[in-house]
């Protein structure tokens, strides 16, 4: 019987080999996959999801850096990196099409594996991040910031 580090590892290695194939059997039928961008349940789905995401990222490379050292779940943080040259698939339903701007993004995921399949995986990574790196302008409509007062804060940091 295999251990969810072995599963993960086999993850990452179809991940890197862009192989659909050999990512959905990774995956129990039932499974469910959690992120950032929603929900996929069941093998048909989780695939969608990374079809997805290798069509927007052609060149997509995941690195894990640290594995926690515990059976299960397996906990790792990794790296993605690649080049977004396809449609990306946003939050909102809605694509991005591709920018040809690099991206290294940071993120944690935690895989339960049962029967030698992921049962449940959750990602995490910081979305703003993420965007950042695609060129989005974020606006913020906080009431406290203002463009005409920049030195609405006082030298002790804290709000008037």
């Amino acid at each position: 019987m295999s251990t969810a580090y072995d599963i993960r590892d086999e993850l990452v290695l179809a991940f890197n080999g862009h192989d659909l194939r050999r990512l959905s059997q990774c995956y129990s039928p039932s499974a469910v996959l959690v992120g950032p961008e929603g929900v996929a349940e069941g093998q048909e789905q989780i695939a969608t999801f990374w079809e997805q995401l290798l069509t927007a990222f052609l060149d997509a490379r995941l690195t894990p850096w640290y594995k926690a050292t515990v059976s299960d779940p397996a906990v790792t943080e990794w790296c993605l990196t690649g080049t977004h040259m396809g449609p990306l698939l946003l939050p909102s339903g809605r694509h991005l099409e591709g920018t040809g701007r690099q991206v290294a993004i940071r993120g944690c995921c935690v895989l339960h594996v049962e029967n030698d399949r992921i049962v449940t995986h959750q990602q995490y990574y910081d979305q703003l991040e993420l965007h950042s790196q695609l060129g989005f302008r974020h606006v913020c409509d906080c009431p406290c910031v203002s463009e005409q007062s920049p030195d609405r804060f006082p030298s002790t940091g804290a709000p008037e």
